[in-house]
């Protein structure tokens, strides 16, 4: 009976413990989430892809006669679409972004005037293509990139004189190929590791021409033309970059 007593005034005393002893168990450590891994984008890379916009070219012409000097016939914009494609290679050091580009685009710009010097007659301007091959510094906010760019350009276009009253066409010029400088400015997005679209200005700056023309079919030499030229483009960009982003370590 005795050892019954001992063995049941054991086992409470046990049960009365059991809490007491868990109560002083350490917590279990806490294991905090690893942070999310960010993914910062890196523009380094080759890259190839398309552009289409609108241009416009201011042109001024002079009529320019040998020993008499030169009268003004007036200026006029040729307008109208642009579409192309670009390549390019960027290297981005810190937030800072250099680049080479390349861009060819076809065009389809065109205006006239009425003659200030010869009223029956309209002068006019086709713009048809042209080049850029430019530098870029570009500053960038992870996935948007602001830049500015400068360098080399070359234009083609083609002129004629016509005439007023019916539109036969008086005189004409071959394919004209105009050297000059560009600068411009525009804003990028990366919306996917690889694909970026933006938008682009360019202004295209060319000297004075003294251009010849002949009246057709013969070719016989019908005057001189001094022309003054530039463009302004603006031009919607998409871009395939070789590459992707940085993932950030921790």
């Amino acid at each position: 009976m005795k050892k019954f007593l001992v063995a049941a005034v054991g086992l409470v005393a046990l049960s009365m413990a059991a809490p007491a002893s868990a109560a002083d168990l350490a917590a279990r450590p806490y294991t905090k989430a690893p942070p999310m891994i960010a993914a910062i984008y890196d523009w380094s890379g080759f890259y190839v892809g398309a552009n289409g916009g609108w241009g416009s070219s201011h042109k001024c012409w002079d009529q320019v006669f040998v020993g008499f000097g030169s009268f003004s016939e007036g200026c006029h914009d040729a307008t109208g679409g642009v579409a192309g494609g670009q390549i390019g290679y960027r290297w981005q050091a810190g937030g800072w972004v250099f680049g080479l580009e390349g861009q060819g685009n076809w065009a389809d710009l065109r205006g006239s005037n009425t003659s200030l010097a010869f009223p029956a007659t309209n002068i006019r301007t086709h713009v048809d293509a042209f080049g850029l091959f430019t530098g870029q510094v570009g500053y960038a906010w992870n996935n948007v990139l602001l830049y500015v760019k400068g360098g080399g350009a070359v234009t083609n276009s083609r002129y004629d004189i016509r005439t007023v009253v019916g539109d036969v066409l008086l005189a004409n010029t071959s394919d004209q190929t105009r050297w000059g400088g560009t600068v411009g400015a525009g804003v990028e997005f990366s919306f996917a590791p690889n694909w970026s679209a933006g938008v682009e200005y360019d202004h295209i700056f060319t000297q004075n021409r003294t251009i010849n023309f002949v009246t057709p079919p013969t070719g016989v030499f019908f005057g001189t033309e001094r022309i003054r030229q530039d463009v302004d483009l603006v031009t919607v960009r998409v871009n395939y970059r070789w590459g992707g982003p940085v993932i950030a370590k921790y």
